[in-house]
């Protein structure tokens, strides 16, 4: 019976450092995962910021060129302003086929990586 008590001691304590172990590795994952998913939210921020920036510009140069070929600054800004209010609502329509799939693909990505 002496015997015994030792073993379950022994035994309790390798349990305890299995449950104390497995602990620790799951807050390093869920960590690391948490890490990533931020990560390439702030990539995506960063990248979005620069794709409307530059977009910001090509539309300034082509409404100031389409201006100068029609002699007329405002038409220029006004057939941009057309031209992106039809890709917004292209986007807009398309958006549970194309948008949504695409960032859940994505964010899935980042999560399970």
């Amino acid at each position: 019976m002496e015997e015994l008590k030792p073993k379950a001691e022994s035994l309790t304590h390798s349990i305890s450092n299995y449950l104390d172990t497995f602990y620790k590795l799951a807050l390093v994952n869920l960590t690391q995962k948490a890490t990533n998913v931020t990560a390439g939210v702030l990539a995506g921020i960063t990248t979005l910021f620069l794709f409307i920036l530059t977009l910001f510009f090509l539309g300034m140069g082509l409404a100031w060129w389409i201006g100068g070929l029609i002699n007329s600054q405002a038409g220029g800004f006004f057939i941009v302003a057309g031209i992106f209010i039809v890709l917004m609502v292209v986007i807009i329509v398309l958006r549970k086929k194309l948008v949504f799939p695409v960032l859940k693909k994505a964010i899935l990505k980042k999560i399970y990586e």
